[in-house]
């Protein structure tokens, strides 16, 4: 069992889980979930790395601020953690709004960033050039997230079938999402903060986050570490243009679908996942 860890970085208390011994990696989680999401990769990939699987900035057990939430902030919260752990450079791997975080993290510390794998996502510039009326009715949480105040008002009053809606729509038949695990998310998004926490992960994307990523791509910069990027074939990202959107974003890109696989990669087909985990991560011979 990984230990359950808190470390002061950035201004605020961060909770993460650790596990095994060896090269760093770091595991980060998307909306609605926290680490627990990578309950079934820690034991394997500890066997060959020293696992940092940390709650983002105002998600699960690490403090709920009102501010902070683009992604050049939440990754350097994650980067403040690396380097107090003792890592000068680390993998990475990220799901969902983890994977936003990464993506930043590796554009604005590739010293820090070995290699990144990014689980079911397109950057996020990408997200806002495409959102026409099909994306926008796909996507249609990101702009209802958006608003001010209004998300907690209704969400909050039943978090748990707000929740459910995603767990239930996002996933092949609800594969791998134990009503245990449901009951964990549910639970975390019930504290004070974490429904706003979330939203405002979400009300960063725009402008904010929008801006950090036009003027890289204006500026030429792409990630430079290898990438991996993975999605499931049911999933929303499924219906793009997967590896053409990746090839302008970074230089040495791999990319694969997961089949029979929703949003959640790493609950619904974790042994698929592991396997093009360890290929990706396994040192050059």
């Amino acid at each position: 069992m990984p230990s359950q860890e808190v470390a002061q970085v950035n201004g605020l208390r961060m909770h993460y889980a650790r596990a095994g011994s060896g090269p760093g990696l770091v595991l980060l989680h998307g909306w609605p979930q926290t680490s627990h999401c990578w309950r079934k990769l820690i034991p394997e990939l500890a066997r060959t790395h020293t696992v940092i699987a940390p709650d983002l900035r105002g998600y699960g057990r690490t403090d709920k601020p009102r501010g902070g939430y683009d992604k050049r902030t939440m990754a350097s919260d994650v980067s403040e953690l690396v380097a107090s752990l003792g890592f000068e450079s680390v993998g990475v791997v990220g799901h969902d709004r983890g994977a936003r975080v990464a993506h930043r993290w590796g554009l604005d510390r590739p010293d820090q960033v070995e290699r990144v794998a990014l689980l079911d996502i397109v950057p996020t510039r990408e997200m806002w050039r495409r959102m026409d009326a099909e994306a926008g009715t796909a996507y249609w949480h990101w702009l209802f997230h958006l608003q001010p105040d209004l998300p907690e008002l209704l969400a909050g009053k039943d978090v748990a079938g707000y929740l459910g809606y995603f767990f239930e729509r996002w996933t092949v038949n609800r594969h791998g999402l134990e009503p245990e695990a449901i009951d964990e998310y549910v639970r975390a998004f019930s504290a004070p903060g974490a429904l706003r926490a979330g939203f405002d992960d979400y009300r960063a994307s725009f402008p904010l986050d929008s801006e950090h990523d036009d003027a890289d791509a204006a500026a030429g910069r792409k990630l430079t570490m290898p990438v991996l990027a993975l999605w499931g074939s049911a999933g929303l990202p499924a219906k793009l243009p997967m590896r053409d959107i990746w090839r302008e974003y970074a230089e040495d890109v791999s990319c694969a679908e997961i089949a029979d696989c929703g949003h959640f990669l790493p609950e619904e087909r974790p042994e698929q996942v592991l396997a093009h985990l360890r290929e990706f991560l396994a040192p050059a011979a």
